[in-house]
């Protein structure tokens, strides 16, 4: 058995992406945090983890893009979309009308923030770590209703009040597998990438962009988040088709290298 990290506790959408994997011998291990997640797997604890990363409906996932770009040396190893149903869930017995606070990841409210205006209109909302942590608080506390998996409803004994309650049916969110090293070419690849700026100046993702161009490698995402350091410095997230083997990829890194003060290279590996 090899011990696998996720967003947890059981009966988390990460959970159910981890079980979706094909890999033998899993023992899933549940972190309270996305921070934890990888300090588990950075530290030995377990031997891969597994993590969201950006919501067709909310975007990327910052606590995510921030560990891998300022916090670890992981890198993705794999990536997995699977199609995100949400439910309302509250304590046994309990009804819609009897509902003073909704609870849930802030991700997973925001995605169905048109159904909560609509059928709950002027309730109280609250965070969580995951959504099968606010399934466990709502079963707890009549009253306090959860946006979550159905699976979390059947592991911690609540009733589904409402299905499908997500704004957008083709809702879906993309995990990524953490891990060390970079995967080996399998012709059908994605490269994940952090660009660091030597210094802000008019032009300067102008340049970025026309390095890929030159070299024709498509991007499919680039995004920018600031650096940490002052305010209005910021670096690039970049995730683009191709392997950094592939001798276009390359070209362009080289490229870049030369011309950025950081190339961090995320992962290179298999598309979903």
């Amino acid at each position: 058995m090899t011990k696998w990290a996720f967003l947890g506790p059981e009966g988390t959408f990460t959970e159910e992406a981890l079980l979706s994997l094909d890999e033998p011998g899993i023992e899933p291990v549940p972190c309270a945090t996305i921070a934890d997640v990888f300090d588990a797997v950075d530290s030995g604890e377990c031997q891969g983890g597994i993590v969201p990363i950006e919501n067709s409906v909310e975007g990327s996932v910052p606590a995510t893009l921030d560990a891998l770009a300022f916090d670890h040396d992981l890198t993705i190893q794999r990536e997995i979309v699977r199609d995100i149903r949400h439910a309302l869930i509250v304590a046994p017995g309990a009804k819609l009308s009897e509902t003073r606070a909704v609870i849930s990841h802030p991700q997973a409210t925001a995605q169905c923030r048109r159904w909560l205006f609509k059928n709950l209109p002027g309730v109280e909302i609250l965070a969580a770590n995951s959504t099968a942590e606010a399934v466990q608080r709502a079963v707890k506390e009549p009253g306090l209703a959860a946006v979550g998996t159905e699976l979390a409803a059947n592991i911690y004994g609540g009733d589904v009040l409402a299905r499908s309650i997500e704004d957008f049916k083709g809702n879906q969110t993309r995990f990524v597998v953490l891990g060390g090293g970079l995967r080996e070419r399998t012709g059908h690849d994605k490269t994940s990438l952090a660009l660091f700026l030597q210094k802000d100046k008019p032009g300067a993702l102008l340049m970025i962009l026309s390095e890929f161009a030159y070299g024709q490698v498509n991007l499919t995402k680039i995004q920018s988040r600031p650096t940490k350091k002052r305010l209005g410095e910021y670096m690039f997230f970049v995730d683009l088709e191709g392997h950094i083997t592939d001798p276009q990829v390359a070209l362009a890194l080289d490229c870049l290298r030369l011309k950025l003060r950081s190339v961090k290279v995320l992962g290179s590996y298999p598309a979903a």
